[in-house]
């Protein structure tokens, strides 16, 4: 098992930023990719940002690319997300999660909220 324990959300102004954090606590020697998803009320959870193990590999939604940054420090087993140029349509809860090399996103954090007024 994988524990996730999100925080840094809160409410920010439109081009605002916030750092997101998430840590893993557990079975962290499995842990291969870890990613950030988000959830606006009404909407389905979707896809924001992913890193590798090593951290060399990025993947981003086209909705965040030039605005966010994913980041992790495994010797914390943290990672982070770091979001510049806020826009209100960027207000959701925010998820992290984690996933193993021969597995899909499986274990998840609680979510934290971020509000982004206009």
């Amino acid at each position: 098992q994988v524990q996730l324990v999100e925080s840094g959300g809160g409410l920010v102004q439109a081009g605002g930023s916030l750092r997101l954090s998430c840590a893993a606590s557990g079975r962290t020697f499995s842990i291969d990719r870890m990613g950030w998803f988000r959830q606006a009320p009404g909407k389905e959870r979707e896809f924001v940002a992913a890193i590798s193990r090593t951290g060399g590999n990025t993947y981003y939604a086209d909705s965040v690319k030039g605005r966010f940054t994913i980041s992790r420090d495994n010797a914390k087993n943290t990672v982070y997300l770091h979001m510049n140029s806020l826009k209100p349509e960027d207000t959701a809860v925010y998820y992290c999660a984690t996933a193993g090399t021969l597995t899909r996103y499986d274990y998840w954090g609680q979510g934290t909220q971020v509000t982004v007024s206009s």
